[in-house]
């Protein structure tokens, strides 16, 4: 079944890094990065051949929270093979963090992202996949 796009999921919980010392975070990290997109996406979906864009907002819990750079290539890398066939369809790759005080309002917010800006108790990422138009 073909996935349709865009897509939109929350994970909970605070990024691994990709230079996490443990093998074991960075594994930890991606199934559930896996795991969270499976809310979306149709059972018995297949990965997609298209041309992919990822927006990704980081909503830590306190300020600092890590670099965003090294929170990006585990998000990508659990969704190859399963959301998109090759990290190369990926064109786009939008990432901003929002530390505590620092959300300004949205135009037209996801219902994921109204609900990461309004409870700020934890870290959370949201993730949102979209295909870029070929026209």
């Amino acid at each position: 079944m073909e996935i349709a796009f865009p897509i939109e999921f929350v994970v909970d919980g605070t990024p691994v890094s990709s230079q996490a010392k443990r093998p074991e975070a960075r594994n930890e990290w991606k199934e559930r990065v896996k795991a969270a997109s499976l809310t979306t996406l149709p059972q018995g979906h297949w990965a997609s051949a298209e041309r992919i864009a990822v927006t990704l907002f980081y909503f830590p819990a306190g300020p600092g929270g890590g670099d965003v750079d090294n929170i990006v290539k585990l998000v990508l890398d659990a969704l190859c093979k399963h959301v998109y066939m090759d990290d190369a369809q990926v064109e786009r790759v939008l990432v901003q963090k929002f530390e505590p005080g620092n959300v300004f309002p949205f135009s037209s917010p996801s219902s994921g992202l109204k609900r990461l800006s309004a409870g700020r108790h934890r870290s959370y990422t949201c993730a949102c996949l979209m295909i870029h138009s070929r026209t």
